[in-house]
């Protein structure tokens, strides 16, 4: 268990038992079911964690060049890619970084096929499609929204895949259960079952919470069975990213004013959530304290937790506690590592948390420190 007392304040602190807890467990998904589990670069990027990931789990998906790249240099496979486009500036660099190659357009396809045919085929190319159904319920997350741009749509594909399509790849799920895959490979069959003969992989994304508290991983595993079993030809491929780091870590605050305005109290901390926590107002979601309680209790000492940005929405609320907030509290929120750090931004010239990791020696280990020059870089 992470000593609070021994993190500095602010700081992304993972846990590195709970993290190979994680990684045992994606691993036995992936060695029962037969399938191919990657990490996703867009939910969880801090590679000096990557020696540990690496003895679990040796493979990656990548959205950009860096990505690719980073994959690359410190994954130490090629990447498999997508990107809603493609340019004629960085597709040669995705073809440097890449094993496999999704496009999200048959457009797309065309343009840069016959680069990827040039080379020789030496990396496989897939076709990303959407079969516009989806169980996520916040737009901003769901990929199959009437008109979304992500995906070939069954209609504007006939009986036959273009020459050099070896794979098809879907994404429609968000923090999802199995029997949401489950819904969505019927959906999936419906619509696209008759291409499945005609390639050699299927990419079903990511979005698959395996390792949160209830999934039923048994059910998982054998729904993926079975559908290999329909299509033994078929290398199954998942790129869950959340999953891998789903509750091993936290963001250490301190509480540094307590403001009063119309009877309603706000904690002012150290960190801001537009900027160290933007998926608590994108998505939005009001994560947990600890310590705190989760919804107000009449009687009980009770703030909002504001940010210390100028944006006047950067505040969550509100949350109870046992005693009275004071100066120099910390203030710690709970299972802050899957789409945090790869997000931040320096907005007002706030630095970033430090970034580090708490080992299975107890011990803590600093990955990242920030400073001015870090902000003062960016803005060059």
């Amino acid at each position: 268990m992470i000593e609070i007392h021994k993190i500095p304040s602010p700081c992304y602190v993972m846990e590195e038992e709970l993290l190979r807890k994680n990684l045992s467990l994606i691993q036995s998904v992936k060695e029962k079911a037969g399938v191919n589990i990657i990490l996703a670069f867009k939910a969880f990027a801090m590679w000096k964690s990557f020696p540990i990931i690496r003895e679990y789990i040796p493979h990656s998906t990548a959205s950009s060049i860096y990505e690719a790249q980073l994959a690359f240099e410190e994954m130490g496979s090629p990447a498999h890619t997508f990107s809603p486009a493609y340019t004629d500036e960085n597709f040669p660099i995705f073809m440097k970084y890449s094993s496999h190659i999704t496009f999200n357009s048959l457009s797309q396809f065309q343009r840069f096929y016959p680069m990827v045919e040039k080379d020789g085929n030496k990396i496989s190319c897939g076709l990303r499609v959407n079969p516009e159904f989806s169980v996520v319920e916040t737009d901003l997350y769901n990929p199959a929204t009437p008109g979304s741009r992500l995906g070939v749509i069954a209609d504007q594909l006939g009986d036959t895949l273009p020459k050099g399509i070896e794979g098809l790849h879907f994404h429609t799920l968000c923090e999802s259960s199995s029997f949401d895959l489950e819904k969505t490979l019927l959906v999936v069959e419906k619509k696209f079952g008759h291409l499945l003969s005609q390639v050699k992989w299927l990419n079903m994304g990511g979005g698959h919470l395996i390792t949160r508290k209830g999934y039923n991983v048994d059910h998982l595993v054998l729904l993926l069975k079975s559908f290999k079993a329909k299509y033994p030809h078929l290398d199954i491929i998942m790129e869950p990213g959340s999953a891998f780091v789903w509750e091993t870590g936290v963001l250490v605050s301190t509480v540094v004013d307590v403001v009063e305005n119309r009877g309603i109290k706000t904690a002012i901390l150290d960190v801001s959530f537009a900027c160290h926590m933007p998926d608590c107002l994108e998505m939005p979601y009001k994560p947990r304290i600890r310590g705190a309680y989760h919804d107000p209790v009449e009687g009980k000492p009770t703030y909002r937790m504001g940010g210390n940005s100028c944006l006047s929405g950067d505040f969550i609320g509100e949350w109870s506690f046992d005693e009275p907030l004071a100066i120099g509290d910390k203030i710690v929120f709970e299972d802050m590592i899957h789409y945090t750090t790869v997000k931040t931004t320096m907005f007002n010239g706030i630095s970033h948390p430090d970034i580090a990791l708490w080992t299975k020696d107890n011990k803590l280990e600093v990955y990242r420190e920030f400073d001015y020059s870090d902000y003062k870089n960016r803005m060059s």
